[in-house]
């Protein structure tokens, strides 16, 4: 990804985040993370985020999704002997479209199907107040409404460089261009 880029999804995010509410000090909006997982098109396929904490026992994070921008297929796996981790999405600003495994087809999902292979189409539709708890272990993606989305999360251990990815392109770890 660019640099100029990333930096205006940053300008981006911090946008949304104050629609929400969200009040970030100076290094937390210098510390948002935008994750284009290396298909070239952050815009659709990624997210932005940035992290309060993660300890051997919790995380907290505020993520931002465009409209549409989807998250893609993964699940959180056992990693060194730790089990994946537990994590719940909470909406704060906006819509977002969940999936996750168990009754649904894939031509009554109410997102845009994205550009990356997905297999769960169990849809969770999350607007302000509401959330959901995802277990270990299961395969989801998630995705912006038409007015884009921000999402608390609440999990335990965050190790994100090992989730798994259902679409085999993608790669968690930026790679920067000037």
């Amino acid at each position: 990804m660019k640099r100029e880029d990333c930096k205006r999804q940053k300008e981006g995010a911090i946008a949304y985040y104050e629609k929400a509410g969200i009040v970030l000090t100076e290094q937390e909006k210098e510390n948002i993370e935008v994750i284009d997982l290396n298909l070239g098109k952050v815009r659709e396929i990624g997210l932005q985020l940035v992290t309060y904490v993660n300890t051997e026992r919790v995380c907290a994070k505020e993520m931002v999704l465009f409209p549409y921008q989807t998250c893609p297929e993964h699940k959180h796996v056992e990693t060194n002997g730790q089990q994946g981790k537990e994590e719940t999405f909470r909406c704060r600003y906006g819509k977002v479209y969940l999936y996750v495994a168990g009754e649904g087809k894939k031509e009554n999902v109410q997102a845009k199907l994205p550009d990356t292979e997905v297999s769960v189409f169990h849809e969770i539709v999350l607007t302000p107040g509401m959330q959901y708890t995802i277990a270990p272990d299961t395969l989801h993606w998630f995705q912006g409404g038409a007015d884009g989305a921000v999402v608390s999360e609440f999990s335990t251990r965050s190790t994100d460089e090992t989730d798994e990815f259902t679409d085999k392109r993608i790669v968690r770890e930026p790679i920067w261009e000037d």
